[in-house]
């Protein structure tokens, strides 16, 4: 393995701050030389992302138009049925997801929920899909009954940079964030953790973002890379668009500083362009949410992907097999 694949887990944001500062020819070519060295550079992972509690959150996220404490319009959904869980499940794989993600707009798990969302992983994992959930926070006991009951990866993004953190939530702090991470790695489950960039952070905290991901005891195997989806109503509508160049340089740092990890072309992806996209996928991307809904946003139409996917020459990762 080339020493530029090795993953590391002492990067500086001096370091990462350089990688950012390369010139934007020379930072792809790096990150596009890791991702060929790691992976086939054209397959691309197909996630699908369901909603399965929406709205009525008590926490502050800015960005979050499913807090409570902001009028978006969001209509406020109780958590679904099994039954539709599993509906949904299997239209995503009769689309081609490989892996079926479930969100639910919780600060944590009421106890009452847990053995609902541990049947709602059994159903979905006996379909033959790889299974990922975000709660919200949770405690050893939450974290290992959904070991127990099957589920691949929890999603629980550190968002930004330690040091911005607060500028963005205040209602949980960075270190309940990592707590959380700690707990599911402990039930040996996978880690889904990325960020959000474009929420009127400097590049120093962009760069403190890739760092702080990096230097987890473990890099998370999916790292899904955010651009803020500008809701009206919450406090971070109205803030100046990022450009696109650096949110693919974003992709590039992610790539290069977690060279074995999923980097997931996440939210914000409605509004890219196909171009945007395609040089997110040579500078690292690998892995997207497909379907009309991520979680409360917009996300392009599965056939508008599938035609983008067809004039790359992409393909989507061979799904899992039933164990």
């Amino acid at each position: 393995m080339h020493e530029t694949a090795t993953p590391r887990n002492d990067w500086t944001v001096d370091q990462a701050e350089n990688l950012f500062a390369l010139p934007f020819n020379d930072l792809l070519f790096q990150a596009h030389q890791v991702h060929r060295e790691c992976f086939d550079p054209n397959e691309i992972q197909i996630s699908t992302l369901l909603s399965i509690k929406t709205g009525a959150c008590p926490e502050d996220c800015k960005y979050c138009p499913q807090s409570a404490r902001y009028k978006t319009g969001l209509e406020v959904e109780k958590l679904i049925s099994i039954e539709e869980v599993v509906a949904k499940a299997k239209q995503a794989k009769a689309n081609g997801a490989g892996r079926f993600c479930m969100g639910a707009a919780w600060r944590n798990p009421k106890p009452k929920d847990m053995e609902r969302v541990a049947d709602m992983v059994r159903q979905v994992k006996s379909l033959g899909l790889e299974t990922c959930m975000t709660l919200g926070m949770l405690d050893e006991q939450q974290a290992s009954t959904l070991s127990d009951a099957g589920l691949d990866y929890y999603n629980h993004n550190i968002d930004t940079s330690p040091d911005y953190y607060p500028e963005v939530i205040t209602t949980r702090t960075f270190d309940d964030r990592l707590k959380t991470l700690e707990n599911v790695r402990n039930a040996n489950m996978k880690v889904c953790c990325g960020g959000i960039v474009g929420m009127g952070e400097s590049e120093t905290h962009r760069a403190g973002l890739m760092v702080a991901l990096a230097n987890l005891p473990e890099h998370p195997q999916s790292v899904p890379i955010n651009q803020l989806v500008q809701v009206k109503g919450t406090p971070m509508y109205g803030e100046e668009s990022l450009d696109p160049l650096d949110f693919i340089r974003s992709i590039a740092v992610a790539r290069i500083m977690l060279p074995r990890s999923m980097v997931r072309l996440s939210a914000g992806r409605s509004s890219m362009s196909d171009e945007m996209q395609a040089l997110c996928f040579f500078a690292g991307a690998n892995s997207i949410f497909y379907g009309d809904k991520l979680l409360t946003t917009e996300n392009p139409e599965e056939n508008e992907d599938m035609r983008l996917f067809s004039r790359l020459g992409l393909k989507s990762m061979q799904q899992p097999q039933v164990a």
